[in-house]
């Protein structure tokens, strides 16, 4: 599994400003193709037909959050076997180790370095064998 490479990514996040910035380190530094959702249901709605290899997922959202989105995409067939990686705040050891059993594959903390953005997503793509 991990000599696939990663191409689709998918951004949960509902703060525009945010995305904009995602969205430009993902594709211009790291070249891969970025769909934006602005919420957990957008997300649910788009999974399917946009068959992302890697969903980048916000923790704290209005209406659904992502820990919750991440166990609905578990429960479904076209998403149980995406790696979710969680965007927070809150990365104390034990939230942190609470994502990971819940289903992420890893945790980024915010605020995040938009030029590094696409290369700690990379390292995580290429261990997530070791990881799970």
């Amino acid at each position: 599994m991990a000599d696939k490479p990663l191409e689709k990514i998918m951004c949960v996040e509902d703060e525009p400003d945010i995305q904009e910035i995602v969205k430009m380190a993902l594709e211009e530094v790291g070249g891969y193709t970025v769909k934006l959702c602005d919420s957990g249901e957008k997300a649910l709605e788009t999974v399917g037909e946009f068959a992302p290899d890697l969903i980048l997922l916000d923790v704290m959202m209005p209406g659904m959050d992502g820990p919750t989105t991440m166990k609905v995409l578990r429960e479904r067939a076209d998403s149980a076997d995406i790696p979710v990686i969680l965007m927070t705040a809150k990365v104390q050891p034990h939230e942190v180790a609470q994502y990971r059993e819940q289903g992420a594959l890893d945790v980024i903390s915010k605020p995040f370095d938009p030029m590094t953005l696409s290369a700690t997503i990379e390292s995580m793509w290429q261990n997530r064998d070791e990881a799970g």
